[in-house]
């Protein structure tokens, strides 16, 4: 299996490798990804989650269901979150990997902020990236 990228929570616990390169980059506003990671926003690329692999740490991830079909999973230890998927929609073979956890070097071609009509009134978009309501 070609790795081309790996990963890991805060405490280590949980570590994973990725067989295929990142897609779709977002920049999350949604309520939900501000809450789980405690930021402005959270930030994700997709794989099939065929290409995901749990290298250690596979009874350590606990998974939290936050909405219908979607289903966040994180460190049971240290709480990082790691990923999310979405069970209902067009990509449910899909997973979205925090990018917050990537050990390895990453730089997209493109970037998006989506859900930009519930962000944080704190924060503002100072970047050229596209945006979605």
């Amino acid at each position: 299996m070609d790795e081309f990228h790996h990963g890991s929570c805060l405490c280590g616990a949980v570590k994973y490798r990725l067989s295929t390169k990142l897609k779709a980059v977002t920049h999350c506003h949604c309520s939900q990804c501000r809450k789980g990671h405690g930021a402005a926003f959270a930030t994700y690329a997709s794989a099939p989650a065929s290409a995901l692999g749990i290298m250690t740490g596979a009874d350590s991830l606990k998974a939290y269901e936050s909405s219908r079909g979607v289903t966040r999973q994180f460190c049971s230890h240290c709480g990082s979150s790691l990923f999310w998927s979405d069970s209902t929609g067009a990509f449910s073979e899909w997973i979205s990997i925090a990018l917050g956890t990537l050990d390895t070097p990453f730089r997209p071609n493109k970037q998006k902020h989506v859900f930009v009509s519930s962000k944080a009134d704190w924060y503002d978009i100072n970047d050229q990236h596209p945006r979605t309501d």
